[in-house]
């Protein structure tokens, strides 16, 4: 290992996650002048919200060409700071950011646009209503290590269209990923101190959602969800929470056993386990429990740990080794418990990355262990056998509102029923952890007009997604150079330069042919 770079006082240091050699520093924020950047920010606000929509939409389509062009030191800085594969980056970070402002900024003026209200005409011949929307002033983005570069930056593009500033608070995992943003919004042109990062710890949250500013949007903890809520609630700041939690699977008879299998090991795996969604729980249909615990077992011990930069690698380290540790803890004490370990552990490699954790399945998980209690941040992925939904939605829903979950069949409407009946924000049929590679649909919180008042109280948003029953999509494991090739060559096709479109075309079909022949005929993946 290489020894850490001090940085000065002022600043923080960002450090390779596999090697720990410095990427470079960020500039630290005291606490006591978060109010202060507000304020800067808030000067700014309303030259912005004077232009319309459809210009602010300009600018974010100028943002998802400055994507396009910075795509290399995108990849390989993203790739550092995460340590994950280049290939994982690429399809989860850099082509879904690209797609959500290109369709962020297609959609803005529909969704944002006057829209007539019906006014009852035999009392009111004359009246006319309509429903206008308004920016708010700066919203407070806090993010989450688990979505580093997309998810922020759709919310903050979002926050952008409506016309407001933004004051985005990135996790300690991501301070580079933030930077990248800022930099990539100021080469597209926007107002200096539209947007502005603040680095720091819990104390710096804190010191945000104190501020003056008039919408927060917090993606976390439940513990520091709960904190933030509360601050929120006495100052009546409108708030949307995404909180970690313990996000379920559920494989139900019929699901294609192959599908399920090297669907939910990329969902429970890639990222280290670490992804906003990632999978912890399974509900298997008892008659295909064996085979599915049997298969998922063998594709999690193929998949190599290590160095994400070098060749094969497909899991790079936890973010720590505390991380790495209380992990463990958690996996050993449900072993203790009665649990069976199938594969995985720490890896210990004097040559390679700390933090190392080998793909984690059990069975026979039981309460009260922290495997069923608490989300644990790592590639553990628990699976019980379920005789009828009926129990898996029940076991489902025990813990508590869930992020995300996922169910498996080949029957689409008792797949929609059965995703009524689960306690989440987004359920997404035969595929799992599509949030990151669709930003823009949200976690139950989608962009554009929503019901308000009474009806908003009465309801519950549910974002779904549907998927065949049957083959494999092209991004799951294992990752591979092709992989990384075609996701270039989409988002090249994606540019407003004819250059960048022609080169696309000229080395991106072979890659993109063999990625949709792999999603139609689920072979080779």
């Amino acid at each position: 290992m290489m020894p850490s770079a001090e940085p000065a006082a002022d600043r923080l240091a960002v450090l390779d996650r596999a090697t720990d050699s410095p990427l470079g520093t960020v500039p630290a924020q005291a606490p006591e002048g978060v109010a202060t950047v507000v304020a800067e920010t808030a000067k700014v606000q309303p030259l912005w919200a004077a232009l319309r929509v459809s210009a602010r939409a300009r600018y974010l389509r100028r943002a998802a060409q400055a994507v396009i062009d910075e795509y290399d030191e995108l990849v390989g800085a993203l790739s550092r700071e995460q340590g994950r594969p280049a290939a994982e980056i690429a399809v989860t970070e850099l082509l879904p950011a690209v797609e959500a402002l290109r369709q962020t900024a297609r959609a803005g003026p529909r969704l944002l646009g006057p829209r007539t209200v019906a006014v009852q005409r035999g009392m009111f011949p004359l009246k006319r209503a309509r429903l206008a929307h308004e920016p708010r002033g700066v919203v407070a983005v806090i993010a989450a290590h688990g979505g580093p570069f997309a998810q922020p930056l759709s919310q903050v593009a979002q926050a952008l269209l409506g016309g407001d500033a933004v004051v985005l608070k990135p996790a300690p995992g991501a301070r580079l990923a933030a930077e990248r943003i800022a930099r990539l919004l100021a080469r597209a042109g926007l107002p200096e101190g539209l947007v502005r990062v603040v680095h720091g710890g819990p104390q710096v949250g804190a010191a945000l959602v104190a501020a003056p500013v008039s919408a927060v949007l917090f993606a976390g903890s439940r513990e520091h969800g709960r904190e933030v809520a509360a601050a929120c609630a006495g100052g009546g700041l409108p708030t949307v929470l995404e909180l970690r939690a313990k996000n379920p699977a559920l494989v139900l008879a019929d699901a294609s056993v192959s599908r399920a299998v090297a669907g939910l090991a990329w969902a429970g795996f890639a990222a280290a386990g670490q992804a906003r969604g990632s999978v912890e729980r399974v509900y298997v249909a008892s008659e295909l429990a064996e085979r599915f615990v049997s298969e998922l077992v063998e594709v999690a011990r193929s998949l190599s740990v290590g160095d994400p930069a070098q060749p094969g690698t497909q899991i790079g380290p936890l973010r720590s080794t505390e991380r790495q540790r209380r992990v463990a803890a958690a996996v050993g004490a449900a072993a203790d418990a009665g649990a069976t370990l199938h594969c995985g552990g720490p890896v210990e490699r004097p040559d390679g990355p700390e933090a190392l954790f080998a793909p984690a399945v059990l069975t026979g998980v039981g309460a009260g262990t922290d495997l069923t209690d608490a989300p644990v941040v790592g590639p553990v992925v628990a699976v019980t056998a379920v005789d009828t939904p009926a129990a898996a939605i029940e076991l489902a829903n025990a813990g508590g509102p869930s992020l995300a979950a996922s169910v498996w069949t080949a029957d689409r409407y008792r797949g929609e029923r059965v995703s009524r009946e689960l306690d989440c924000g987004a359920v997404w049929l035969n595929d799992h952890l599509i949030t990151p590679a669709v930003p823009q649909a949200g976690w139950g919180t989608p962009p554009g007009p929503s019901p308000s008042g009474a009806l908003a109280a009465a309801t519950r948003a549910q974002v779904r997604s549907l998927d065949p029953a049957g083959g494999l999509a092209p991004w799951w494991f294992p990752y591979d150079p092709e992989l990384e090739r075609a996701a270039r060559a989409f988002i090249e096709l994606a540019s407003g330069r004819d250059a960048d479109r022609q080169r696309g075309l000229r080395y991106g079909v072979v890659p993109l042919a063999r990625m949709a022949r792999r999603a139609l005929a689920g072979r080779g993946r």
